[in-house]
């Protein structure tokens, strides 16, 4: 479908609103909602993620892609997703960018905020039966918390149940493998791909 494969340019190209009016008017001419995203949008946001990790697009196109392809209520996600800031961390520019590039993945975003704590997180995913849960840190003094609220996990008996992604300018994959988290993501770019392969299992 020729309108479909302008989609994908006005999403890469940050054009919210030609991207909104495609998206509606292809499903009102039947095109199926999870066609759409898995076709075209996320292979779009993809590219969005690969522009960033080569520096050829920067924050702020990729806030401008990320809210371009935001479906109407209704429209199938690919998964659910709690994601927030560890207790005693008040940063989240990064973790808004992660959010950002999730919802434009296709995925339902449950956004705790920052300076959550443990329970909170699993209190969030139980309520909302989210198999997904990113955590981000951006100080080397709270990447504890990290630890913490896995284990807060497995008290609940949800370990097995959740897959935890983290993230943070101070983190290394060796930290997130000792701490017993799933995923780890270098940067926002990556994150949809690494979401998406821990929702698949």
């Amino acid at each position: 479908m020729h309108e479909l494969e302008k989609l994908r340019e006005a999403v890469i190209e940050g054009d919210w609103k030609a991207a909104a009016a495609m998206t509606q008017a292809a499903i009102g001419q039947g095109e199926a909602p999870l066609t759409i995203v898995s076709g075209h949008l996320v292979p779009a946001m993809d590219e969005v993620g690969r522009r960033f990790e080569c520096e050829e697009y920067f924050v702020p196109e990729m806030l401008l892609s990320a809210r371009a392809p935001l479906l109407a209520a209704g429209a199938p996600t690919v998964g659910r997703v709690v994601i927030g800031t560890v207790k005693g961390d008040l940063h989240d520019i990064g973790k808004n960018l992660v959010s950002s590039m999730l919802e434009g993945g296709g995925f339902e975003v449950i956004d705790l905020g920052a300076d959550v704590a443990p329970e909170r997180f699993v209190d969030a995913a139980a309520a909302s039966d989210a198999k997904l849960v990113a955590l981000s840190a951006l100080l080397t003094v709270t990447m504890p918390s990290m630890k913490t609220t896995i284990e807060a996990f497995q008290r609940a008996g949800l370990r097995e149940k959740v897959k935890i992604m983290v993230g943070g300018a101070p983190l290394t994959r060796q930290y997130a493998d000792a701490i017993g988290a799933d995923g780890y993501g270098e940067s926002a770019g990556t994150a949809v791909a690494l979401a998406r392969k821990l929702v698949a299992g």
